[in-house]
C-alpha cells in the first residue's frame, strides 16, 4: 500500500484527527515561498540577519511562509528550528497541523533539524518534547512519505530524537512500519542508511532485529553491500561490518521461544460485512479466486487490516508471484509459503474465468501481459540533505547514497517515472491539470532535494507559478519566471 493507492486530500484541506486524546481538525496549510527579504544578498533564510528576523517576528508573516522557511536545509534554518516553530505557533498553527507541500507536522521537521553537520539535536531535542507537552502525536505519518516523527529520526541519525518520540509513544510502537521502506521499521531504515548511533539507541528501546519487513529482510539484510559501494567508500566497509555483526548478535538464538520471524496474531474472525460482501460475489474463504484477472489462487482471508482501510482480500497464489507468506507489516492474516500471499481490495477479486463454447471463432487479439511496475529503486529516500562535515565514514555514506540515487532518478526514462504516478500515468512532455485548476506540461518526474518523496515539475501556461524550474538553488528544469510549479503525483491528473 503506498500513497498513490489512497485519496489525498489538497491544500488547505483539513483532516479530522482520530488520536483520542487530539479529537481536533488538523490543517493542511497552503504551499507558500520563503519570505526572503528584498535587500538580502544570500538565497537562504538565516535569523541571524537583522532583514530576516524583521520578516521572522513580522505578525503579517504567515504559517505557510515559515514551514516554507523550515524546508530549507541549511544550517542556519535547523539550528534555529525551535525559533522558527515558536513563531508558527505563535501565529496560531495547530500543533499537528501540516505542511501543504510535505505533509510534514511541526514535530517531523524537529526530528530532522537534529541531523549530524546540519542542525542541533539538543536543541531538536528540546523543542520536540514541548511540541509533544502541547499534545504533538508521534504516531501521525506524513502522506507523501509514509514516515513517522520516529522514522525521521532514524533515517537522519538522531538517537536524542528517538529516545523523546519513543518515550511519548505507545509500547511497541518502535516497531511500527513504513510502507515507503518496505514496510520495514525504524531499525531498517537505520541499518539501510548506516545510521550506527540509530541502531544502537533502537535496539536499547526494544527494537526487534528479528522483525522481518515486506520482503522477507530483517535489519541485518537491508545494510548495504560493501561490493556495491564506489573505491572511495572503502571507508565505510568497517561500518557496515559493525552493523551486521550488532544487528546479527542482537538475534535471538534459534533455541529462543521468541520467533525469529514476525509477530503473529490469531486471524480475525470473518465479519457481518465481509461475509455478506463474499455472499453477494458468490465466494467463500476456501474458493479459487482471480485478483484482477491475472493471477489466481485461493481465498484464505477476508476482512480488515491494519495497513489500510477497508474489506481485503489475503490470496494464496499457485505460483511464487507474490509478496509475502500472508503477513503484512508484522501482522499474520493467513500462512503460505513465502512470495505465495498477495492482499487486494476486495473489488479486485472475482471467480476464475470459465471457458464457455461458443460459436465465434477465436480469432480475437491475444491479450497483452499485464505490466509490472519496477518499484525496486524507490525503497529509500534521495537527497537525504546531509552534508560531509566531518571525516567520519557513515557521512561519507550519506552523501554516496545521496549522489548515487538522485543521479538514478534524473537518468531514468519518463515511463519509468510515468509508473508512479495516479491514474492511468502521466508522461514528461504531457499536459495536466494541476489540483484541478491549473494546466501545464509535464518536465520533471523524480525526487528533489526540498522535500522527501516523488514530485512532478510542471510548467504552466500561465504565470501562475512559483518558480522557473528550480527551487532552492537545484534545477530540476527549464522554464520562463512563475511558469514553474512542483506538485506531488496525486494533485495531478491528465
Amino acid at each position: 500500500m503506498t500513497k498513490q493507492d489512497v485519496l489525498q486530500p489538497v491544500e488547505g484541506d483539513t483532516v479530522l484527527c482520530c488520536n483520542k486524546k487530539l479529537l481536533q481538525r488538523l490543517v493542511i496549510h497552503q504551499v507558500a515561498s520563503a519570505p526572503m527579504p528584498s535587500d538580502y544578498e544570500f538565497s537562504f533564510f538565516d535569523p541571524s540577519e537583522r532583514q530576516c528576523r524583521e520578516v521572522l517576528f513580522d505578525p503579517n508573516t504567515t504559517i505557510p511562509e515559515l514551514f516554507a522557511v523550515l524546508r530549507q536545509w541549511v544550517p542556519q534554518v535547523q539550528k534555529n528550528i525551535d525559533l522558527i516553530g515558536n513563531e508558527i505557533l505563535r501565529r496560531g498553527c495547530g500543533v499537528n497541523d501540516r505542511d501543504g507541500l510535505t505533509d510534514m507536522s511541526l514535530l517531523h521537521y524537529c526530528c530532522k533539524a537534529g541531523a549530524p553537520g546540519i542542525g542541533d539535536a539538543d536543541t531538536a531535542a528540546n523543542f520536540a518534547c514541548r511540541l509533544i507537552d502541547l499534545g504533538a502525536d508521534p504516531s501521525l505519518h506524513s502522506r507523501w512519505t509514509n514516515m513517522r516523527a520516529l522514522h525521521y529520526a532514524a533515517y537522519f541519525d538522531v538517537p536524542q530524537l528517538i529516545r523523546v518520540v519513543l518515550q511519548a509513544s505507545l509500547p511497541g510502537e518502535v516497531d511500527a512500519t513504513c510502507s515507503d521502506f518496505d514496510f520495514g521499521t525504524a531499525l531498517h531504515i537505520a541499518a539501510s542508511n548506516l545510521c550506527t548511533s540509530a541502531v544502537k539507541c533502537l535496539l536499547e528501546l526494544g527494537a526487534n532485529p528479528a522483525f522481518r519487513n515486506d520482503k522477507g529482510q530483517c535489519p541485518a539484510d537491508v545494510v548495504p553491500d560493501p561490493l556495491d559501494m564506489t573505491l572511495e567508500m572503502a571507508d565505510a566497509t568497517t561500518v557496515v561490518k559493525e552493523l551486521k555483526a550488532l544487528l546479527r548478535q542482537s538475534l535471538p538464538r534459534p533455541t529462543s521461544p521468541l520467533a525469529l520471524t514476525l509477530h503473529s496474531q490469531s486471524p480475525a474472525p470473518l465479519s457481518d460485512k465481509a461475509r455478506k460482501q463474499l455472499a453477494t460475489m458468490g465466494i467463500r474463504l476456501g474458493d479459487r479466486v482471480m485478483i484482477a484477472r491475472q493471477k489466481v489462487g485461493t481465498l484464505r482471508f477476508c476482512g480488515n487490516t491494519d495497513f489500510s482501510g477497508g474489506l481485503w482480500a489475503g490470496v494464496e497464489l499457485d505460483k511464487p508471484e507474490g509478496k509475502n507468506d500472508g503477513s503484512v507489516a508484522g501482522v499474520h492474516y493467513f500462512s503460505c509459503q513465502f512470495k505465495h500471499g498477495i492482499f487486494a481490495p476486495l473489488s479486485k477479486i472475482s471467480k476464475p474465468l470459465e471457458r464457455h463454447k461458443t460459436s465465434t471463432p477465436r480469432t480475437s487479439t491475444p491479450r497483452r501481459p499485464p505490466y509490472h511496475m519496477n518499484l525496486s529503486r524507490l525503497t529509500s529516500k534521495t537527497n537525504t540533505g546531509k552534508q560531509q562535515m566531518s571525516k567520519s565514514s557513515s557521512c561519507t555514506y550519506y552523501n554516496y547514497i545521496r549522489q548515487r540515487l538522485h543521479s538514478s532518478f534524473l537518468g531514468s526514462q519518463p515511463t519509468s517515472c510515468a509508473s508512479m504516478c495516479e491514474g492511468p500515468g502521466v508522461h514528461l512532455g504531457e499536459r495536466v491539470l494541476v489540483v484541478g485548476q491549473r494546466t501545464g506540461v509535464v518536465q520533471f518526474c523524480g525526487k528533489t532535494s526540498f522535500a522527501p518523496g516523488l514530485w512532478l515539475g510542471i510548467e504552466l501556461d500561465k504565470p501562475s507559478g512559483k518558480n522557473d524550474g528550480s527551487v532552492g538553488g537545484v534545477r530540476y528544469f527549464s522554464c520562463p519566471p512563475k511558469h514553474g510549479i512542483f506538485a506531488p503525483p496525486s494533485h495531478v491528473q491528465r
